[in-house]
């Protein structure tokens, strides 16, 4: 609130008050023009921006003609910030902060109408003017006026009225022409009839405030968000808020109601990653108490002070969202897991092993589960690792927020002695593993030779294969009830949790319809671009520019590598129903000791093709075949700095694409025969593998498989044992090829170059080939917009 002004200013300002009355009275022709006119003429004629700068001194873009930047900066080169195009619009007519008002304004004098000034410190008041000023004190005071400064004399209270008066009828009448504020464009109002003054004079202007006649858009972050594309008729048009919004690809409109709610719904909840940020929802606070108790109640852990020479592991909370087949919310997971990286081999473990599914086999049953129509269930364990026994002694510090009500804070000292393995000690899967795989070959369950994860058992025309992946389960049947059973049984040797029909396993979002099965990871892909900043990106043809070169000598070392090997290792992840991305991961993937600037941006350009088709995926036909057909290939010498080729291979049951790879071979090849030939020994050991894992499965494979090849030397090598020049030199492994073609197993054909399918698996590819390949393998987009 203002300070209350001196009588000797109150009663100058009264002065001043009826004689600009007196004079708006008169049809003087001297004031025709708003005094706004004056004082807004006067400010530019002092302002210091045209008087003290021309526009010769700016600098000049040569590619737009533009004033104000230079080519270097020219944002129709280089492209437009963020935010660009819906920033406030600040400094309006050219107006700078220091052009707040005229310079008659700046001394200590109020200028009048017409023309004099009032002296901002009068003379004292005589009896006269004393006199005067109460009457009109008391005038205004008898017209409903009320005081705000609660009990005072009534002299302060007259004051308080004037005060009041001043502001609401003197102050619009000085015509002050005052620039919005240049940081925030919300303070300002348009020009109407309703804001001119209350004096009803021709000849005053009102203090009024001016908004810019730019047509307002929506913000531009929400285009990053996707799930109001799920409805036909989205809320708001966002199609100028950025150039490359995300409805341009990705839909939702030709999904099933049911799967669609559960697409929806897996990318709405955002999963906390701190302890910090989930300690504040109630949820999670909740399951994190539930967890600490569970873990107590079975004696996992007992207080103590760390003994000397020990040296104590950490522990953080990981926190997921488990779902429903219907997209409904299952349970919220909190998970202690023990930071195992800091245990010592010898010391803190002894043996480590534990075997997990490999995502082929799981490939391997989703087809399978496709051609026979197999039921597909998705089981998940409480707590697994607490039913393992810990024979080694290990000590870690107290779980973060740990605290026990109604005692006293422990000291810095006290850490949990382990007495069963948790989550993330390098023992605890191994133990875990030993005692679910006695419970399941007690119950019958036969473990698969090919794949140690894979159980299965066969009770007449009865079929289950249940594959394991540390506490996560698919059983696949092609009895229910029989299935329900098993899950009966388990739960009384392990608390389970059924989450239903498989939908969701281990990041792959699995799609089911009357012509097959598809899976994707449409929710990694996108929250790989969210944090990147890679959701408005314009998207790339190519996951890599074609004939481009990288070496581990060119370009600028990177200062901090941890970003780059970081992305590296999400990238890997999703070339799980990726095979598009294989080779181009792979590659940057040999550059992670030392990175390098080219390196960086080749990762931002998948990350840019990732934006182009996040929903792509692998699809299953129920109508596959169950021949086997492998496609080998390879790119001699293609490594700049060793001179090793690159083999690569992609596998077929049917029509269904199960397993593919990209790698750079051991050794140098003298020859392009001698590359293929030894990427031709690649593929045929994943073949053998393929065939005694569908063995395991009850799906013999009768026929040969077919392995396609596009050199013809390559070729004659495998088929014929003639010992020359050309082959004496190469390892008697590589023979595999030619062993496997006598026996029966394996037959050679070939292919012509361009229909090569493992191209793509060796080489950047141009835009038109690449695609053409793509569509060839079966990749398919049911996110893709119509």
């Amino acid at each position: 609130m203002e300070p209350t002004p001196p009588l000797n200013k109150v009663f100058s300002l009264v002065v001043q008050e009826e004689r600009q009355r007196s004079l708006t009275t008169s049809n003087s022709p001297a004031f025709t023009a708003p005094v706004s006119s004056r004082f807004q003429a006067a400010s530019r004629a002092s302002s210091p921006t045209n008087a003290s700068r021309s526009r010769k001194d700016r600098p000049l873009c040569t590619h737009c003609n533009i004033l104000g930047h230079t080519v270097d900066r020219c944002y129709k080169i280089h492209g437009y910030p963020p935010g660009f195009r819906n920033r406030p619009n600040f400094r309006p007519n050219g107006s700078r902060p220091n052009q707040m008002l005229p310079n008659s304004l700046h001394t200590n004098q109020l200028t009048l109408t017409d023309g004099s000034t009032a002296s901002a410190s009068p003379p004292p008041l005589t009896h006269d003017q004393h006199n005067q000023l109460l009457a009109l004190l008391s005038l205004h005071s008898s017209s409903g006026s009320s005081a705000s400064f609660g009990d005072s004399n009534p002299l302060q209270q007259s004051i308080s009225n004037f005060t009041d008066f001043f502001f609401e009828k003197v102050l619009p009448v000085v015509p002050v022409s005052t620039p919005s504020p240049s940081f925030d464009n919300s303070t300002s109002r348009p020009n109407s009839p309703d804001s001119s003054s209350n004096d009803t004079s021709p000849h005053t202007t009102s203090h009024t405030t001016t908004r810019s006649s730019r047509v307002s858009q929506p913000p531009k972050y929400l285009s990053d968000y996707h799930c109001c594309l799920a409805s036909s008729t989205p809320h708001f048009d966002i199609s100028n808020s950025t150039p490359y919004p995300l409805f341009d690809v990705i839909s939702y409109n030709k999904l099933s109601s049911s799967f669609r709610a559960f697409s929806i719904s897996i990318s709405t909840i955002t999963e906390p990653t701190t302890y910090a940020e989930a300690v504040v929802v109630p949820e999670w606070q909740h399951v994190m108490r539930a967890e600490l108790q569970a873990l107590e109640s079975n004696n996992t852990w007992s207080l103590c002070t760390l003994p000397p020479g020990k040296t104590a592991v950490g522990c953080k909370w990981l926190y997921r969202v488990k779902y429903h087949a219907d997209g409904s919310i299952e349970r919220y997971k909190a998970r202690l897991v023990a930071k195992g990286f800091t245990q010592q081999e010898g010391v803190d473990f002894f043996y480590t092993f534990s075997p997990v599914a490999k995502m082929v086999t799981v490939k391997v049953l989703l087809s399978l589960a496709s051609i026979y129509n197999w039921h597909l269930t998705h089981l998940d364990v409480n707590n697994a690792f607490l039913h393992g026994d810990l024979s080694e002694e290990v000590f870690m510090h107290l779980p973060p927020g740990y605290h026990r009500e109604g005692e006293p804070l422990l000291p810095s000292n006290t850490v949990c002695k382990l007495h069963k393995s948790i989550y993330g000690l390098r023992q605890a899967s191994r133990q875990w593993f030993a005692k679910f795989s006695g419970v399941l070959i007690s119950e019958g369950f036969q473990q698969s030779h090919s794949n140690y994860s894979l159980f299965i058992k066969t009770a007449g025309n009865d079929f289950i294969a249940l594959l394991v992946y540390v506490d996560d389960i698919i059983v696949a049947s092609n009895n229910k009830i029989a299935a329900d059973n098993l899950k009966n049984s388990l739960n009384k040797s392990f608390k389970l949790k059924d989450l239903g029909n498989l939908k969701y396993f281990l990041g792959l979002e699995v799609a089911r319809s009357a012509k097959g099965i598809l899976i994707n990871q449409r929710k990694y892909a996108l929250e790989l671009l969210s944090e990147t900043g890679y959701l408005g990106c314009k998207p790339a043809k190519t996951p890599m520019q074609p004939n481009i070169q990288l070496s581990q000598d060119d370009g600028e070392l990177l200062t901090d590598p941890s970003m780059y090997r970081r992305l590296i290792g999400k990238l890997i992840y999703l070339t799980i129903t990726r095979p598009d991305l294989t080779y181009s991961v792979n590659k940057l993937s040999q550059f992670l000791s030392q990175p390098r600037r080219p390196h960086l941006q080749a990762v931002y350009r998948i990350l840019q093709y990732i934006k182009g088709s996040p929903g792509k995926g692998i699809f299953f036909s129920t109508s596959s075949s169950l021949q086997l057909k492998a496609f080998s290939d390879s790119d001699w010498a293609a490594c700049p700095d060793s001179r090793k080729s690159v083999t690569g291979f992609c596998i077929f049951l049917g029509d269904s694409f199960i397993s593919w790879k990209s790698k750079k071979q051991r050794t140098v090849s003298r020859s392009s025969a001698e590359a293929e030939y030894r990427a031709m020994a690649h593929v045929t050991c994943e073949l053998t593998w393929l065939i005694a894992l569908l063995k395991d499965l009850g799906v013999p494979h009768t026929q040969p498989a077919l392995l396609y090849c596009d050199n013809q030397a390559a070729l004659h090598i495998a088929a014929n044992s003639v010992f020359h020049e050309r082959t004496k030199h190469i390892e008697i492994d590589c023979h595999i090829v030619r062993e496997k073609i006598q026996t029966g197993m394996l037959k050679t054909l070939h292919v012509a170059s361009q229909h090569q399918l493992a191209d793509i698996l060796t080489k950047p590819l141009f835009p038109d080939q690449f695609n053409s390949l793509i569509d060839k393998m079966g990749m398919y987009n049911i996110y893709i917009p119509s």
